[in-house]
């Protein structure tokens, strides 16, 4: 029984592991970018957008192509103009239908026709530079959806850092727990040899369960942090904790970056796409006025008889129009086009400004982010230094609990402070490389 008992405990670990051990996916930084690139929804919706504009620019090929429309009409009538027409149209009408009575009551006629229309535009100067704001419009979204995709370049970038530094905080804690649990263990043996008071005792207590509290927050971040990361894939957690394969960088590699701004940019592009869109539709309005010339034609068949087709015949033409008043319709249309036109400069001209103050804050961040790296990786080293010191002084008696507790607080802290500050140096580098890109 016994035997029984240890073997379905035994099971029940392993299958427990098992379970874990599925659930953490390591992951590398390679393959999250080539997995949100793929899959990620804000890329799939900024290309629905471009797929949008790009059918309304080839709606615009009307312009060019021909209109055909085919159409087969049966008619019964004894409509005394209808009658003789349909007759005419079917090459049947002879000297007796004249007879003024015929003409005034017909006997009921059917009339099946085929009609083959045909339209074709020559002239339309309004509708060229709408095709062409169309166009511009196009390649504003084209421009947007490729700088998403550096946007989110960066976001991977920043949350594959982010859950790096979630799992490394928790080793630190995690030794900071060991450390502080042997503590615990040195000074409940003086306790118990009457070498300190209970308040020490209790203070080291403290101070374990203070930083098991830490740990166990520290473990919730690492599933933010995964979390986020599955919500990049555009993937279910379910209980996944994706686990970086990848080593958190412990220092920083200073290099001389571009802090111009640069009009190549790709969202500084689509502005400037998009307020050629605008200017192009704002002379659209204002070529409204001019005329248009069409051409047509039509091919028609016609029978009593249906579907058949004895009689024939065509019709082609030109159409020159124009709308001399419609009353103040196209001046407003223009008026609104202009505004729209002056709207999309200025708010292009913001953009800019906008832009190049952000980049002249991302450049002091980083000369910031640089010299708080340095001094926290001093610090963090002066903390390892002064808890080894004390450590050693504490065995020997000639030193507090309390103060061997503040030194080692004061060095899983500046540990933590020092690897988030290479974090933020490493992340603001890239930010200002996608600004400048």
């Amino acid at each position: 029984m016994k035997k029984i008992k240890v073997l379905i405990i035994s099971t029940i670990a392993m299958t427990s592991y098992m379970a874990n051990s599925q659930d953490t996916l390591s992951i590398s930084k390679s393959e999250v970018l080539e997995k949100v690139l793929e899959n990620n929804l804000q890329i799939k919706v900024a290309e629905k957008s471009f797929e949008s504009a790009r059918g309304d620019y080839r709606q615009s090929n009307a312009l060019f192509l021909p209109n055909i429309n085919a159409s087969y009409t049966g008619i019964s009538t004894t409509n005394p103009l209808m009658a003789f027409g349909s007759k005419l149209n079917q090459e049947i009408l002879t000297a007796s239908d004249f007879n003024p009575a015929l003409l005034n009551d017909p006997d009921q006629i059917q009339n099946f026709a085929t009609v083959i229309e045909v339209k074709q535009p020559l002239i339309n100067i309004d509708g060229l530079l709408g095709r062409q704001a169309a166009k511009a419009k196009m390649n504003a979204f084209q421009l947007q959806t490729e700088r998403t995709k550096e946007y989110l370049e960066l976001e991977v970038s920043k949350s594959y850092m982010q859950l790096q530094l979630a799992y490394k905080a928790v080793i630190v804690l995690e030794k900071a727990n060991a450390t502080a649990k042997g503590n615990l263990k040195m000074v409940e043996n003086y306790f118990k040899n009457g070498m300190l008071q209970k308040t020490d005792l209790l203070n080291v207590q403290v101070r374990v369960n203070e930083i098991a509290n830490q740990l166990q927050y520290a473990k919730s971040n690492v599933q933010n942090a995964s979390d986020y990361l599955a919500f990049l894939l555009n993937e279910d957690t379910n209980g996944k904790t994706y686990k970086p394969s990848e080593e958190l960088e412990s220092t920083i590699a200073i290099e001389n970056i571009n802090t111009s701004l640069s009009d190549s940019r790709k969202d500084i592009q689509a502005m400037e796409m998009s307020s050629e869109a605008y200017r192009k539709m704002y002379q659209s309005s204002k070529y409204g006025f001019l005329p248009r010339l069409n051409a047509f034609g039509n091919y028609q068949l016609y029978d009593s008889k249906f579907l058949s087709t004895n009689a024939k015949g065509y019709l082609v033409g030109a159409q020159l129009s124009w709308d001399v008043f419609d009353g103040f319709k196209n001046i407003g249309k223009t008026q609104k086009a202009k505004a729209d036109f002056q709207k999309a400069e200025l708010e292009t001209e913001q953009y800019k400004k906008q832009s190049q103050l952000e980049l002249n804050k991302s450049n002091r961040q980083l000369l910031d982010a640089e010299n708080k790296v340095n001094l926290s990786k001093l610090a963090y080293e002066q903390s390892q230094e002064a808890f080894r010191i004390l450590q050693n002084r504490f065995t020997q008696g000639l030193e507090k609990t309390t103060d061997l507790l503040m030194s080692e607080t004061q060095m899983a802290q500046k540990e933590l402070e020092y690897l988030q500050a290479v974090f933020e140096y490493n992340f603001t580098k890239q930010y200002l490389q996608f600004l400048t890109k």
